[in-house]
């Protein structure tokens, strides 16, 4: 069975994967994923119909919101739960059908009638029929548009599913969810004067998301402070998680308190140690490993069970599949799921399991510079740049990868002059995140910001301070350097442009659904460029600076 996958930027050859992903997606599961994006669009066109009549609920655009996600690369590679994902979704269309049909109203398109078979062998052969080039335009430009709004689709899909679990959810995007999968079920209706604006509204829609988990985290954990996490690790039991789930961090820590296991954060979990209500606890205790590409590598390491809360998980190693566990929509097959209601499960293992023999000392990095914790300086920062002790302010991160090629980040930074600040955010940061790079006049010169699930904190940031210095955010000594993996960081491009940013610099790579005219595109409206080397790139943007 063949497929094609070209959402994340290690696609093969640059092209696409069509045997087997390079996220370790087989072709049954990538053809699932592709018959539930089909299921889902057709839920979406009944949906939009039925809107009006008031029938739709909370738990449905929460279903959506999950349903999405699992989809994003390196999220859910379990047959079975994308199956009932697909079932459910069946399920919701039907009955909003049946109060439609009371009034006459039978939407025409033919994601809206889509029949599962009855076993998961023919669901996997339906799926092979509805691939992403068999339900996009014959365009390949207009394609390229529409591949990037279900690409950012599955961006804002996290970013609302997080919120959600925290109690924080906004019907303007539930709204949304549904109108662009109606949408792309209408794929073969509209030019390129109509799906253009629609990428735009993507990434408006994105960063009201965005904003919606940073009052979510901010409010149920505090505003993060800078804080220090030591890298090595302490002798005693052990958990460690991994992704990006705040609520499931927590519900980990209450359930462990007096129970003398240490918890270990890893990946994007990272910047967790920064918010007060998590700190809070004496047992998070500090951070294991390094980003997510890493793990098979990093967790035969690891002495205690690991709980992968979001995406980034690979195909565990035999040396320690027997300690993994996910929770939310992440899945792999066999790997058992447990509810943060109820962590009993990894819990118990950690008390059987060696755990660490004795404290092994590490270095320390520092965390917890959100906006708030750099915006209290913004008066010393300003000054300094008038005074010419800060000539410049860079913005490094994103989505790290196991791709050649991201050393370029590393060497990036090593090479920024003393006098230039580095915000980062997101795994990206790995590259370089235990760096000393000193300070100016107290203020380190490497300040994480947090996860991906954080870039609406750096763009508050960079709007105060264009506010402080009195010109637009282009005009501001400020240059975005990024490294983007999967559809979280497509989303988060999409709203850059939205805001209208510009000098953008991208890699390792372009997407490769961004055909080439579209890719022309951004390079002369937003002048994006891709990156080409350290120095040629610092000394481009410095200039004569």
């Amino acid at each position: 069975m063949s497929m094609f996958c070209y959402q994340c930027e290690q696609t093969a050859k640059g092209e696409g994967c069509t045997v087997r992903g390079v996220c370790g997606k087989n072709a049954e599961v990538a053809t699932l994923q592709d018959a539930l994006m089909h299921t889902l669009k057709g839920l979406a066109v009944v949906a939009q119909a039925a809107a009006p009549k008031g029938l739709l609920t909370e738990d449905l655009g929460d279903f959506f919101n999950e349903a999405v996600f699992s989809t994003l690369t390196n999220v859910n590679f379990d047959p079975k739960r994308i199956e009932a994902f697909i079932r459910e979704a069946v399920c919701h269309r039907k009955s909003l059908q049946a109060e439609l049909d009371k009034a006459g109203i039978y939407p025409p398109e033919r994601a809206a009638a889509f029949e599962p078979a009855a076993d998961l062998p023919g669901l996997i052969a339906q799926g092979a029929e509805l691939g992403l080039m068999a339900e996009a335009s014959d365009d390949a430009d207009v394609r390229s548009l529409q591949h990037t709004i279900q690409f950012g689709l599955k961006g804002i899909a996290a970013y609302a599913s997080h919120a959600a679990v925290l109690g924080y959810r906004d019907p303007a995007i539930g709204e949304y969810m549904i109108e662009a999968l109606a949408d792309l079920a209408r794929w073969d209706q509209g030019d390129l004067g109509v799906w253009l604006p629609r990428v735009l509204r993507c990434g408006e829609l994105n960063l009201k998301t965005m904003e919606l988990l940073d009052k979510a985290n901010t409010e149920s954990f505090g505003h993060p402070v800078p804080t220090p996490v030591p890298l090595g690790h302490k002798a005693g039991k052990a958990i460690l998680v991994t992704g990006h789930d705040l609520l499931d961090l927590e519900a980990l820590l209450k359930q462990t308190e007096g129970r003398g296991i240490a918890i270990y954060t890893h990946g994007e979990m990272l910047p967790a140690h920064g918010y007060p209500k998590l700190k809070a606890y004496p047992h998070l205790f500090g951070n294991f490993g390094t980003a997510w590409q890493n793990q098979r590598k990093e967790l035969p390491d690891f002495p205690g069970p690991v709980l992968f809360t979001t995406n980034c998980i690979q195909q565990p190693q035999e040396s320690y599949f027997r300690n993994v566990y996910t929770t939310g929509v992440v899945g792999w097959p066999d790997c058992p799921v447990v509810d943060r209601s109820d962590f009993s499960p990894l819990i118990e293992q950690a008390l059987e399991l060696p755990g660490f023999a004795q404290d092994e000392p590490g270095k320390e990095v520092m965390v917890g510079f959100g906006r708030n914790a750099i915006l209290s300086n913004a008066g010393a920062i300003v000054d300094m740049v008038k005074a010419g002790k800060i000539r410049h302010f860079f913005l490094v991160g994103g989505c790290d990868g196991a791709k050649p090629g991201r050393d370029y980040y590393t060497r990036f930074v090593e090479q920024v002059p003393e006098d230039c600040l580095v915000l980062t955010l997101a795994c990206g940061k790995y590259r370089f995140f235990d760096k000393d790079l000193g300070t100016i006049d107290g203020i380190p010169r490497l300040l994480d910001v947090g996860q991906c699930n954080d870039a609406f904190s750096a763009v508050q940031v960079a709007v105060a301070l264009s506010k402080a210095f009195g010109v637009g955010v282009n005009d501001l000594p400020l240059s975005l350097v990024l490294s983007w993996y999967e559809q979280k960081a497509v989303a988060i491009l999409l709203s850059l442009l939205y805001l209208g940013l510009k000098d953008i610099r991208l890699g390792p790579t372009f997407p490769a659904f961004l055909s080439a005219n579209v890719a022309k595109y951004l390079v002369d409206n937003y002048d994006i460029k891709a990156i080409t080397t350290p120095e040629e790139d610092l000394a481009t943007i410095l200039g004569g600076k």
